[in-house]
C-alpha cells in the first residue's frame, strides 16, 4: 500500500472540477493505497472523504508564493508520502519526493490576467517559466488532458513525450433539476459559460452577437459565471456596440440553473483562442445544447464532429455560423443528438483508473 498525496488546493477554482471528480472517482476505484489530500483553509470544510483510505489535511501555501516554495515543500517533507500529484503546475520546486503532475495547458506564461496590473505579470513570468520548466523534469510523469496539451508540453519544455500521458476528461449530468432563471423563459438566446478572461474571447462574441441582432432582433446573449472586474470592460464594449441591454451576466449560477440555460438555449457558443480541454462544451452536449466551437488549440479533438466550427479570430466567420445553427432546427436537432452521445463516450471513471495506472507506473509497481 502507498500513501499518496493529492494536492487539491484549486479544488474550488474554475479549473476545480477536475481535480473533484479525480477524487470521487478515485474513492471508488482504489481501496489499496492511502490518500492524503491537502486543502485551502476557505475549502477544507466543503469537501469530506467518503471512503476509509482518504484523509485531508488544511494547505494555507498559496500556488505562486515564497510560502509555497519553501514552507509548501517542509510540509511534504514531514508527510513523508510515497507519491504527491500536485494536480496543477503550481508546485514547491524544492521538493524532490517522487512526484506526478497534471499540466491543464500553458495559459499562465501566454496570457496575462487582466484584473492584476501589467508589471506584475511581467514581473512573474520568468518564475512561471522557471516553474513549469523544474516541474516537467522533476516529476516522474506528467498528466495531460487531451494529445494537443501533451504535444505543446513537449516543445516547451523539450522533455520526452514518453513521459507525459494523456488522460481524457468528461462531463458528469448534474445532479440538481433543472432550475429556470426567470428572466429568461420564453426568451431566445445563446450562451456561453466560464471566466471572462482575454483568452476566452469574449469580446469577438459580443461583436458577432450585435452583427446577428440584426436578423434575429429578439435573440439574447447570455454570459454566465462568476462576476470579477473585467466584467466592466465588456459591459462597456456591449454599451458601445448598442446591444448592452440584450446581454445578461447572470454570475454565479448552480448547476440546476446551468442545466436549464443549456437545455433551453439556441446554441451553446465556446469562442475561446486557447483551450487545455475545453470541458464547459462537453457539458453543453451532454445536457441537450448544440455547440457552435473555436476551431483553436484542443477543441477539435475533444468535439470531433459533434460541434460546428469557427476561426476564433474571424468574427465574420463566428457569426455566420452561429446564424446558420440558430436559423436551421434540423441543424441543432443534429447537433444535439449527436453531441450527447459524443459526450457519453467520454468517462470520469476511466480518467481516474488511468490516473492510478500512472501513480503506479511512477512507483515502480
Amino acid at each position: 500500500m502507498a500513501k499518496i498525496v493529492i494536492d487539491a488546493r484549486e479544488l474550488r477554482t474554475s479549473t476545480g472540477r477536475y481535480v473533484e471528480r479525480l477524487l470521487h472517482y478515485l474513492q471508488k476505484t482504489d481501496t489499496a493505497n492511502k490518500y492524503i489530500v491537502l486543502l485551502t483553509p476557505n475549502d477544507f470544510d466543503t469537501w469530506q472523504p467518503s471512503a476509509k483510505n482518504f484523509s485531508k489535511l488544511s494547505c494555507k501555501y498559496k500556488e505562486f508564493t515564497f510560502g509555497e516554495q519553501l514552507g509548501y515543500a517542509r510540509m511534504l517533507y514531514k508527510l513523508k508520502p510515497d507519491l504527491v500529484h500536485f494536480a496543477m503546475i503550481q508546485q514547491p520546486i524544492l521538493y524532490f519526493g517522487r512526484s506526478v503532475s497534471t499540466f491543464h495547458d500553458l495559459t499562465t506564461v501566454r496570457y496575462k490576467n487582466p484584473n492584476k496590473p501589467a508589471w506584475i505579470y511581467w514581473a512573474k513570468l520568468p518564475a512561471y517559466w522557471l516553474v513549469i520548466q523544474i516541474a516537467a523534469r522533476k516529476n516522474k510523469l506528467l498528466i495531460t488532458p487531451t494529445e494537443y496539451v501533451k504535444k505543446d508540453v513537449t516543445q516547451f519544455t523539450k522533455i520526452s513525450p514518453d513521459k507525459i500521458i494523456t488522460t481524457l476528461e468528461a462531463a458528469d449530468e448534474f445532479k440538481e433539476p433543472a432550475k429556470a432563471l426567470p428572466a429568461l423563459l420564453g426568451k431566445s438566446f445563446i450562451m456561453y459559460v466560464g471566466r471572462p478572461q482575454p483568452h476566452k474571447n469574449l469580446s469577438r462574441l459580443i461583436k458577432a452577437f450585435s452583427a446577428l441582432k440584426k436578423k434575429h432582433p429578439s435573440l439574447r446573449l447570455v454570459l454566465a459565471g462568476k462576476k470579477d472586474p473585467i466584467h466592466a470592460t465588456y459591459v462597456d464594449y456591449a454599451q458601445q456596440l448598442g446591444v448592452a441591454e440584450d446581454i445578461i451576466f447572470t454570475g454565479f449560477v448552480t448547476d440546476g440553473e446551468l442545466r436549464w440555460l443549456y437545455q433551453n438555449c439556441q446554441a451553446y457558443i465556446f469562442p475561446s483562442l486557447s483551450e487545455g480541454f475545453g470541458l464547459p462544451g462537453l457539458e453543453a452536449m451532454l445536457h441537450s445544447a448544440p455547440v457552435v466551437s473555436s476551431n483553436a488549440t484542443c477543441l477539435l479533438e475533444v468535439y470531433g464532429d459533434a460541434a460546428e466550427y469557427f476561426d476564433p479570430t474571424n468574427t465574420l466567420e463566428m457569426t455566420k455560423k452561429i446564424d446558420l445553427v440558430i436559423s436551421d432546427s434540423a441543424l441543432r436537432k443534429k447537433l444535439t443528438t449527436k453531441g450527447y452521445h459524443h459526450a457519453k463516450t467520454f468517462s470520469w471513471n476511466r480518467m481516474a483508473t488511468q490516473t492510478v495506472a500512472v501513480y503506479e507506473e511512477a512507483l515502480g509497481m
